[in-house]
Formats: C-alpha cells, sequence, structure tokens
C-alpha cells in the first residue's frame, strides 16, 4: 500500500507523465491512469473535502475567505469561448475555495485549513457566480470575506471608489485592513499549487479536476493544517 501512495503523491507532486511514472514504477501507461483514478477516489473518501457544506466550529474559528483560483487547460475542441478565461488569457478550469483561519494562543502557530472547494467551472464565468451556484453554506455569526470579485454577494469585500468622489479615510482603512486579512487565502491557494498538478496546465479529462482539487486540499490540510 505504502508503494501505491508513494505512486499516487508522485503523480500529484511533480505531474510528470503516465508514461514515464510507469516507467518508474515498471507498469504500463494504461495501469499508471488506472490506479490513479482508483486511488484518487480512495483519498477524496479519506479527506472528505465538501463543496458547499464547511463543517467546522464556530467557537474554534476566527474567520473565513473565499477566493477563486484558476488553472490553465489544454484548448477545447468544442466551446471555445465558454473556457477562455478574459483575465488569464487563456482557457481554464476555475473553483472557488473556502479557507479557514483558527484562533491562535500566545506562542502558537497559525493554522490555516483548506475547507471546502466548488465544482469546476469553466473560465470565462465570473468569481460571483461560481460563489453562488455553490450555495455556500457557513455556521452563523462567522465573519466571511472575498475580494473585489464577490460584489453583490453577502461576503464582506472592498469598498468600491465611487464614480464621483473618493473613499473616506475610514472607507479606505478598512479595505487595508481587509486586504491584510486576506493574505491568509491567499497563501493557502499559493500553497496548494506547490502540488504541481494544480497549477501546471492541467491534461487529465476535466471531469477528474475538481476530486483532484479535493485531494489537493486535503494534503494541504494534513502538511499545513
Amino acid at each position: 500500500m505504502s508503494v501505491r501512495i508513494g505512486f499516487l503523491l508522485d503523480s500529484l507532486q511533480t505531474y510528470i507523465t503516465q508514461e514515464f511514472v510507469g516507467f518508474l514504477f515498471g507498469v504500463d501507461k494504461g495501469t499508471v491512469s488506472r490506479k490513479v483514478q482508483e486511488l484518487s477516489l480512495c483519498m477524496t473518501g479519506v479527506f472528505r473535502i465538501p463543496e458547499n457544506k464547511v463543517r467546522i466550529d464556530p467557537d474554534d474559528l476566527e474567520a473565513v475567505f473565499v477566493d477563486a483560483t484558476e488553472q490553465p487547460v489544454n484548448r477545447p475542441t468544442r466551446g471555445q469561448r465558454r473556457s477562455y478565461s478574459g483575465k488569464k488569457k487563456r482557457h481554464t478550469v476555475k473553483h472557488h475555495v473556502v479557507v479557514t483561519r483558527a484562533r491562535k494562543g500566545p506562542g502558537e502557530k497559525q493554522k490555516v485549513r483548506i475547507k471546502a472547494v466548488s465544482k469546476g467551472a469553466k473560465g470565462r464565468v465570473r468569481d460571483k457566480k461560481v460563489y453562488d451556484r455553490s450555495r455556500l453554506q457557513v455556521p452563523e455569526g462567522v465573519p466571511k470575506s472575498g475580494d473585489s470579485g464577490y460584489q453583490g454577494s453577502h461576503l464582506r469585500v472592498p469598498k468600491k471608489k465611487p464614480r464621483t468622489g473618493q473613499l473616506s479615510d475610514e472607507q479606505r482603512h478598512a479595505n487595508r485592513r481587509l486586504a491584510k486579512e486576506r493574505i491568509v487565502a491567499e497563501h493557502g491557494i499559493g500553497k496548494m499549487k506547490i502540488w504541481r498538478i494544480a497549477s501546471d496546465r492541467y491534461r487529465n479529462p476535466l471531469r477528474r479536476h475538481t476530486v483532484m482539487m479535493k485531494n489537493v486540499a486535503g494534503l494541504h490540510n494534513r502538511v499545513y493544517g
């Protein structure tokens, strides 16, 4: 079993081709593909990262942060416009990720965990629409924030500068404070991308992408949470 786990972790960490993985482990490409799928589903059952219902205890929680992450994909043969991200200037798949920060005692290390990963959406879909589709459920009373891409949601977001006029000093200060807090989400997602399968151009079938992202989130929590 330890060999199989190493087999999967190598695939996630390095994202080398299945032919090369097969060469390293002495099996053919078809066996690699089959085993990776089997082990990925097993890992999903172990980590149990939800898509929308965040299972947390509000008494142990300081804040929840929502952010979108995009990953390049192969150019689709159909529906290219729907997959094209104007922000990234390429074809992508997009998820929003829910990051939590636990209360920290004196001298304790700050713990950041990935609590939910939404279903994948095509790159053209706006962040707020991905968020709305997910029907995110967070316990009452827990502060929830996002970036300016979530304007119009119930999340705490930066104040936009009015068309005529300026933001007040208080509003600018609140925006800076929120940006400082949201670094937690950016760092959490950034550490997920240490696993190259979540950062390189995704070559596998898109139907497997959400499972992969959940597994990477679970690995993040084991390593950093």
